[in-house]
């Protein structure tokens, strides 16, 4: 539960607010933004995504077939392109935007590929998270071994449970982890 997609833009940010410099940020301001990023990035995709499955009828695994991914990806690109446009408008930091932003975009690059081949966003955001740990290794002079040691780890066993939940093949996770570390890196280089 913890390493689904949604979840993965707020552990980015809670790990930025506590590792760099933005941990001497006041801690009530730091609260609101993560509470601002759970809500548009967890909270409100998955209370619609679920009130759609069940308006359907489906089961988490009748969700799970390629055709019906389509609302759930156009639900979660719409809060997260709300979140996007909130921490723009409040003036947040740029680091803790370009996060989501990043993660907005890996969610609309999976969505393009879904149309016509499934892809999996679980190791998509994983392999986000690594390749945005590699940028801010490099922002902040820190060496990222141990973290992105973890990360390879966690995106193994997290690519072999989808494999062995048969949601997805060895090459869907590979894909999946491939777009997910290059759009974060070109995503938090360049946005």
């Amino acid at each position: 539960m913890l390493f689904t997609p949604f979840y993965l833009p707020l552990f980015g940010v809670i790990i930025l607010f506590t590792l760099s410099h933005l941990a001497l940020l006041p801690i009530e301001y730091r609260l609101q933004v993560v509470a601002l990023i759970y809500l548009f990035t967890i909270l409100l995709p998955t209370w619609l995504i679920h009130f759609y499955r069940q308006h359907q009828g489906w089961t988490l695994i009748e969700l799970g077939h390629r055709e019906r991914r389509v609302v759930p990806y156009i639900i979660s690109i719409l809060c997260y392109l709300s979140c996007v446009w909130l921490l723009t408008w409040l003036n947040v930091f740029h680091f803790v935007s370009s996060i989501v932003m990043t993660a907005l975009m890996v969610q609309i690059v999976c969505a393009i590929i879904n149309a016509w081949w499934k892809i999996s966003t679980h190791s998509a955001a994983i392999g986000g998270m690594g390749g945005a740990l590699l940028v801010f290794a490099e922002v902040f002079s820190f060496n990222p071994i141990y973290w992105f040691s973890l990360t390879l780890l966690v995106a193994g066993m997290l690519g072999s449970a989808r494999i062995i939940l048969r949601q997805h093949s060895l090459g869907q996770v590979v894909a999946g982890f491939s777009v997910g570390f290059v759009c974060a890196i070109i995503g938090i280089i360049y946005l």
